[in-house]
């Protein structure tokens, strides 16, 4: 296997035209066939690129196979979000009866997904905590078809522990699926640690301008063509021109993370002793309680980390009014540092008690480096707290 920065340029190539360095944009809906054999053939393909393009298209077959090679697994498709993507998987795999297991600390939507959507086609759920694995362990019952697994997690930045949790999955028979959207490919393979199936939301890192809206499903071959017979019907298709800025996002995806990690780990740093923070959330610093598990599964700690602001809701509103070169914004993994407040951004998706009771707290600012000069952004989030200090005061 190439480098990760190769495999990021190159990893698509022998599904380029002959000559064209960057393919083209197939925008096309439908694709013709020269037979009623040769129609026939595609047809009845398992995830074509040239029938029609709710069941494939090049630019989508491009992108599936370079996250799949950054991720050290067979192959993978292509969805309108990442949402798109979890939603799709856990149709896939699950039926009425079935029982999902799914962390307290996790992105609002895959809650809202476990705990809302698959209920009511009589799917059960568990919530847990995600750094224990007994309480995995405890959740697991006979029905048991999935768990949903994010780490690090949004926005608590906590993890679990891939091995552990993927080995007790799979001793019980059931799929663990694993969001990799935090960390990307450049800073941790869960594959590698038995992960069956590892999904993105390629608006963030990945794609990483903040202009697409995508997701992405990569494992066995076995698993994402069951998953492409669910996104058929499901329809969360995403369009050729989205395929390929995603795919021109990707090409710089192990540059970038180099400077997002940077950012974070030095921002997280000086801003841990700043007075108007209680606490910073980040898998890279020693004060982290599972920096130990962040270091033997990790690469690298990415680029998000989280602020508990000693000021609660109003130095959280103080932070964000004063920051320059960050921008309010409800996403992340741009290559504008963005910010935001997980307690607002939230309340629409995920009641109050919930949102308190996974430690989401009113100070908690939510912060996604971008790949600006470093000493640019110390100044600014140095200057912004110590505004938040002296109102305070």
């Amino acid at each position: 296997m190439t480098g990760i920065g190769t495999t990021a340029i190159h990893g698509d190539d022998d599904l380029h035209p002959p000559g064209a360095v960057s393919p083209p944009i197939v925008q096309s809906a439908t694709f013709g066939a020269e037979s009623d054999e040769r129609f026939t053939e595609v047809a009845t393909q398992v995830r074509p690129d040239a029938f029609y393009t709710r069941y494939g298209n090049p630019n989508h077959a491009q992108v599936a196979a370079v996250v799949a090679e950054l991720e050290g697994v067979e192959t993978g498709l292509v969805t309108a979000s990442g949402m798109g993507a979890v939603t799709t998987i856990a149709l896939a795999l699950l039926s009425a009866g079935d029982h999902v297991i799914v962390q307290r600390s996790t992105y609002g939507g895959t809650t809202s997904l476990a705990t809302g959507l698959l209920t009511r086609f009589g799917v059960t759920c568990t919530q847990v905590d995600q750094t224990d694995v007994d309480a995995f362990a405890r959740a697991l019952t006979p029905r048991t078809r999935l768990l949903l697994v994010e780490t690090p997690s949004n926005p608590l930045l906590e993890l679990t522990d891939l091995t552990a949790v993927i080995e007790l999955a799979h001793a019980h028979g059931a799929y663990a699926v694993v969001d990799n959207t935090f960390a990307t490919p450049v800073n941790q393979r869960p594959a590698a640690l038995g992960a069956d199936l590892v999904w993105h939301s390629a608006t963030k890192f990945l794609g990483g301008h903040s202009d697409v809206t995508a997701g992405v499903v990569v494992g066995s071959a076995e698993l994402v063509d069951r998953v492409w017979q669910t996104a058929i019907v499901t329809g969360a298709t995403l369009g050729p021109i989205d395929s390929w800025l995603l795919l021109r996002g990707i090409r710089t995806l192990p540059l970038r993370m180099a400077r997002h990690n940077d950012n974070a780990l030095a921002l997280a740093r000086e801003l841990e002793a700043h007075p108007a923070v209680a606490r910073v959330r980040y898998p890279g610093l020693p004060s982290h309680p599972q920096h130990d598990l962040a270091t033997k599964q990790m690469s690298g700690y990415g680029g998000v980390f989280s602020l508990d602001l000693a000021g609660g809701q109003p130095a959280a509103a103080t932070l964000l009014a004063e920051l320059r070169l960050a921008k309010r914004a409800a996403s992340l993994g741009s290559v504008s540092t963005l910010v935001v407040h997980p307690r607002s951004m939230w309340a629409g998706i995920v009641d109050t008690a919930q949102l308190a009771a996974t430690g989401i707290g009113e100070g908690l600012v939510r912060v996604s480096t971008g790949i600006e000069d470093t000493a640019d952004l110390l100044a600014d989030f140095t200057r912004a707290l110590d505004a938040v200090a002296g109102q305070a005061g």
